[in-house]
């Protein structure tokens, strides 16, 4: 299929998700607007608070996006999983250039030109409007340029927190390894980048002295103002309009049929939330989806109430949030896990489904054919000369890098790597690194010829694959408690890998792949 093929048969959705993307991006900066401007104006009048305020919003934009949205989504009224919480983020990474530009260009007018004010009898508030804010606002507006740059480029990372936008289709691409996904995303994103700073710079100009200077040109500058006034609070009451008419359909729906399932930022997880998701809906149940979500956002949305339930491992509990050393009988941690979820964050655990997910010691194929290798041990002896490259996940928890390679006395000729999970797959294929941990139902593993090392030393602990569901939505959704007891057991690994094969190596949607599951064992 052509990448025009691709975006035709995909532009519903593609459509859906640069409406998102835009309504993220102008929102943000317009909210900005709004606080950072006034906001350097009092700074110019303050100048005590000019250091702290500043060194402030410097702070603010430093802080890593996923780390952002992880301290938003607890908190009341702004935080959240959805839009909301972009929205936030996306205003405080643009407040610093916005509000500093306003400084830079109200203290950078000339002395002389205040001075001849204040002799003419003009106000400190006459002062400010015809004379510094114009002379000021080319710089004020190249604020407002890099804000909404910055503000487009970090959206695509609104789509780890269920805002989505056009990083959907980018987190999307580098699970699947598909090309078309990874340039459907980052294309119009980079358009639209383009196409704001190019607009921007041209309202820039328009501002700029020597534009002033031509004659005639103060009543069409006054109704260009008015007019891309009008059309960005026309954008904004449509968003907010928007937003508002979801919440009070959702509000209005009663509360014992509505759900909602997350899922974590990989195929499996995504799958697995989609699987019970059609079997709620297909009783009767109001299903709100809140898929691919990074990190520990599915937990932290969990316990702030904003997600009902989600796709998780035992092992993944036992360790990673429960926080206790690795240990191999797997019902000895489902029983602790359960324990644990119950009595601390108030969350019931299902039945195992099935299948385990455990990490995955991945070579290429070819190299495991030549060399004859089975098992990690027998890797062992080769290591010395292979480069490794692991996800943030593996190379920082418990029973992850530091465990697993003194267990098996590895050393690689240097540090892993340390990349995004999903980059790890290809970079093992293309030959950038020998060796990575990935997942044992993944699909990518049979089409990209890899091949799995067995756990000879039985290092890792068991990951049997379950639901993790509020107790309380399981006390008021009925339906949900019939879905749990379907799926316990039913899903085999070989199952699993295949819905994870047809959807990663056979790039078709998951919505149907579960459909056809489901149609298949009668659920």
């Amino acid at each position: 299929m052509s990448f025009f093929s691709f975006l035709k048969q995909n532009w519903p959705e593609l459509s859906t998700l640069l409406r998102q993307h835009l309504s993220l991006v102008l929102i943000s900066t317009f909210v900005a607007v709004a606080i950072g401007i006034p906001t350097g104006i009092l700074l110019t009048r303050k100048k005590s608070l000019r250091g702290p305020v500043l060194g402030i919003a410097n702070i603010m934009q430093t802080i890593p996006s996923l780390a952002l949205f992880g301290f938003l989504i607890p908190l009341p009224f702004i935080g959240g999983i959805g839009a909301r919480t972009a929205i936030v983020a996306l205003v405080v990474y643009a407040l610093l250039p916005i509000i500093r530009n306003t400084v830079t260009g109200i203290v950078g007018v000339d002395p002389n030109v205040r001075e001849a004010a204040v002799a003419m009898g003009m106000t400190s508030r006459q002062i400010l409007w015809q004379v510094e804010l114009p002379l000021a606002m080319p710089v004020i507006i190249t604020g407002v340029r890099v804000a909404m740059v910055i503000a487009i480029g970090v959206a695509t990372i609104a789509a780890a927190v269920g805002a989505g936008g056009l990083g959907v289709y980018i987190f999307r691409g580098l699970r699947q390894y598909d090309n078309h996904l990874l340039l459907a995303g980052a294309v119009p994103a980079a358009l639209m980048a383009l196409a704001a700073d190019f607009g921007l710079g041209l309202l820039e100009s328009y501002f700029s002295v020597a534009h002033k200077q031509s004659a005639g040109k103060t009543s069409g500058r006054k109704k260009f103002m008015f007019a891309a006034t009008a059309a960005i609070i026309a954008v904004v009451i449509t968003g907010i309009y928007v937003g508002s008419r979801e919440s009070r359909s959702r509000s209005s729906q009663p509360q014992d049929a509505r759900v909602v399932v997350g899922s974590k930022d990989f195929t499996e997880s995504a799958i697995l939330a989609e699987i019970v998701a059609q079997m709620l809906e297909a009783r009767g149940v109001t299903v709100e989806r809140k898929y691919e979500l990074g990190g520990n956002l599915p937990h932290d949305a969990m316990l702030a109430g904003r997600l009902d339930l989600y796709p998780e491992y035992t092992g993944t509990s036992y360790t990673a949030i429960l926080h206790h050393q690795p240990i191999n009988d797997p019902r000895a941690v489902y029983e602790q896990v359960k324990t644990e979820y119950a009595q601390k964050f108030g969350i019931a655990v299902s039945e195992p489904l099935g299948f385990e997910n455990t990490f995955a010691i991945l070579i290429r194929g070819a190299e495991a054919r030549r060399l004859k290798l089975k098992t990690i041990s027998d890797a062992v002896p080769y290591a010395r000369n292979w480069h490794a490259g692991f996800g943030q996940d593996f190379m920082s928890r418990a029973d992850g890098y530091p465990g697993f390679s003194k267990a098996y006395g590895l050393k690689f000729a240097e540090q892993p790597r340390e990349m995004d999970l999903s980059l790890t797959y290809i970079a093992l294929s293309s030959g950038q690194v020998d060796l990575i941990a990935g997942n044992s139902t993944e699909g990518r593993i049979a089409a990209l010829d890899l091949f799995q090392l067995e756990d000879d030393r039985h290092y890792f602990p068991p990951y049997e694959a379950v639901y993790l569901v509020r107790q309380d939505t399981l006390a008021r959704v009925a339906q949900l408690r019939e879905v749990l007891a379907k799926l316990a057991h039913a899903i085999s690994t070989d199952e699993m890998r295949q819905l994870n094969y047809e959807v990663d190596a056979n790039k078709r949607g998951q919505a149907e792949v579960v459909r056809e599951w489901l149609k298949k064992k009668g659920f």
